[in-house]
């Protein structure tokens, strides 16, 4: 399996809304939103907003011509925490394990040295140990636990756990 990254662009509005919306749809709960996540028209609104953003990237990952994963990355737009920006990742269910997570926060690290950013941040929900294991793996440590942090489309509550990397 070969797998490319690249930068997300505009056409990709509606298989990355098939990505999610699948992920979401999962039992697993690893997505705040229900199986309906952005329309597609907004999904291209907002890729069209990240690629015009100096401070944000959204990079994919693809076989052939399949998006198999997604990463966001946005610099904290506060002037005493501009070193720092958030992650969002996402895999297909059919791509775990495979090395696409660990590709996509390599490419994070190098968004982040072109960036000089030298801190990132996630959140991740505790109930989710193989992406807490991969990014223990990769030298995020726990900063601390933000209770009842989310609200899920059911009107639950979910913590998440703050983890971070220091680059520099």
């Amino acid at each position: 399996m070969t797998v490319t990254v690249r930068t997300a662009e505009p056409r990709d509005a509606d298989a990355l809304v098939a990505l999610a919306s699948a992920i979401a749809g999962e039992p697993e709960g690893w997505l705040l939103s229900d199986a309906r996540w952005r329309s597609v028209a907004a999904e291209r609104r907002y890729v069209r907003a990240l690629r015009r953003h100096p401070d944000a990237g959204l990079f994919l990952a693809t076989v052939g011509d399949t998006i198999v994963g997604r990463l966001s990355i946005t610099r904290d737009a506060h002037p005493s925490s501009a070193h720092v920006a958030d992650i969002g990742l996402m895999v297909a269910a059919s791509h775990r394990r495979q090395g696409v997570a660990t590709l996509l926060m390599g490419v994070a690290e190098e968004w982040a040295g072109f960036a000089s950013v030298t801190k990132l941040e996630l959140h991740v929900f505790p109930h989710n140990s193989p992406a807490i294991a991969l990014y223990e793996k990769l030298g995020y440590l726990e900063e601390g636990v933000r209770r009842r942090h989310y609200r899920r489309p059911d009107g639950t509550y979910a913590d998440a756990i703050l983890m971070a990397k220091a680059l520099a």
